[in-house]
């Protein structure tokens, strides 16, 4: 049983109150942690002020050192992180692994920029009015980030947030997901030991309260949320005057012409959709397939999905491990049995595992009728549909009929189709010959539509995590 207390403005502080974490694989407790309330938030942002003042008066230098002596710390602890990944998230060993993998490197990747935030000269006397002046702007600290962050990559979807706010010289307020609190506040440890100053950081684990007092205090400059559309939407309509950033989520598809490479659309496809049990929001959840090769795709990717192993997220042979709950299990069994009614057929899986588990056979679904959930929503399980299309055009209205944009792969060997769904595809990213699922984490990424607002990356979220400021010199 792993007991953590809460981060406060650098003071770790306990509660009566107390979250319990729950393996998702057996349902047994494995963690408890301090449940933070709307005054801890307060005590948060008032130690932030002088947090702010004392990150934002270090040199870049100063930063980017912290900075990698936390990545040097985190690689030390690799192993402890990626099993308490396990144990909170229900992953498997190997998909936490490589989570605290893509930690390290964005937690490097943001050290990096701290030394890279610049700004430029414009010309004023091109201007009437400008002879004899000169401008340049710089970019400069917002002053307090709130970050709240869900619980599919708790560890590495909070360092996208934490470590590029803290490169610019900000302070910084978590709230981790209440079903996954312990790598984010793990985290705050690192940071805390590698020199971050300690009021500059708070990791407050707790519900609805909490995430309100962070996002709506008139202090709090920057909101970035990770998670549904319909939290992201209370969110934009409380927040006031600030910047907000958005991950919402998505149903991505692949797309596979009649020339696309086959064998590695369906490779593509089955580790894309059944990834972390397909909760990812670029999880492969939607396949369209020419009507010349679909049959040839579908039989393909069901022998490839029968070779998946279901089960023991900790045993290292494992492929797909639990849903993070057991509700999801009857939420998704719904959606399928309600695509199966309007003409659907389930070419493999849609059952449950086992009873008393949050274990979902690795399914596919043909022939799912657009106005269905499974179809439009985000499935967030281990479910991929594969659909016939006739012609490109047929192919990107499929696409873009989705409420959402996040990520789309095309498999083609035509450079004309390719430079149709890079042109005209609804989406934040367009990969050929690769799945939607890719991403590497340095690159500009984030979505149209209720995918959400703004990109992540350390290097495109320190231009939300800082803002301009003109400055100009009468020379005359």
């Amino acid at each position: 049983m792993v007991e953590k207390k809460m981060l406060v403005g650098g003071e770790w502080k306990d509660s009566v109150e107390k979250i319990e974490v729950v393996y998702p694989y057996t349902g047994d407790t494995v963690g408890r942690v301090s449940m933070g309330s709307e005054e801890d938030v307060n005590a948060a942002i008032e130690r932030a002020r002088e947090g702010f003042r004392d990150i934002s008066s270090m040199t870049a230098y100063e930063r980017y050192k912290v900075l990698m002596k936390a990545a040097e710390l985190l690689e030390d602890r690799a192993e402890e992180f990626a099993r308490t990944l396990v144990y909170e998230v229900g992953k498997t060993i190997k998909e936490a692994r490589a989570e605290v993998a893509r930690a390290i490197q964005t937690l490097i990747f943001s050290a990096e920029e701290a030394k890279r935030i610049s700004g430029e000269t414009f010309p004023v006397d091109a201007h009437p009015n400008g002879a004899g002046k000169v401008g340049f702007y710089i970019r400069v600290p917002v002053g307090i980030v709130s970050a709240i962050t869900p619980f599919n990559f708790p560890l590495n979807l909070s360092m996208h947030k934490v470590a590029p706010a803290l490169a610019c010289g900000n302070a910084v307020i978590l709230k981790p997901s209440e079903r996954t609190p312990l790598t984010p506040i793990m985290l705050a440890e690192v940071l805390l030991e590698a020199g971050i100053p300690p009021k500059a950081l708070s990791v407050i684990p707790g519900y609805g309260d909490v995430g309100k007092a962070m996002t709506t205090h008139p202090d709090v400059r920057v909101v970035s949320f990770t998670g549904s559309k319909k939290i992201g939407e209370i969110i934009t309509r409380q927040v006031g005057i600030k910047k907000v950033v958005l991950e919402l989520g998505s149903n991505s598809a692949i797309v596979v012409h009649k020339d696309g490479d086959i064998e590695k659309a369906v490779q593509r496809a089955v580790m894309g959709g059944y990834s972390i049990a397909g909760q990812v929001c670029i999880s492969v959840q939607r396949v369209f397939v020419h009507e010349d090769v679909f049959e040839k795709f579908t039989e393909r990717m069901r022998e490839k999905v029968k070779e998946l192993k279901v089960g023991d997220p900790m045993d290292e042979t494992t492929d797909v491990g639990p849903l993070i709950a057991q509700s999801e299990v009857n939420r998704i069994q719904d959606w399928i049995q309600e695509a199966v009614e309007r003409g659907a057929k389930v070419e493999m899986g849609g059952v449950a595992c086992a009873e008393k588990t949050a274990l979902f056979e690795p399914t596919i679904v043909s022939l799912v009728p657009p106005e269905t959930k499974l179809f439009k929503e985000e499935a967030f399980a281990p479910v991929v549909v594969v659909d016939p299309y006739r012609n490109v055009e047929e192919a990107l209205r499929y696409v873009n009929s989705s409420e959402y944009g996040l990520q789309v792969g095309v498999f083609t060997r035509d450079i004309n189709v390719a430079w149709e769904f890079i042109n005209r595809a609804e989406v934040g990213g367009v990969l050929i010959n690769e799945g939607p699922t890719f991403r590497v984490d340095h690159q500009p990424y984030g979505g149209m539509k209720n995918s959400g607002i703004g990109r992540e990356g350390p290097k495109f979220a320190v231009e939300d995590y800082t803002e301009i400021k003109s400055v100009m010199f009468d020379l005359s």
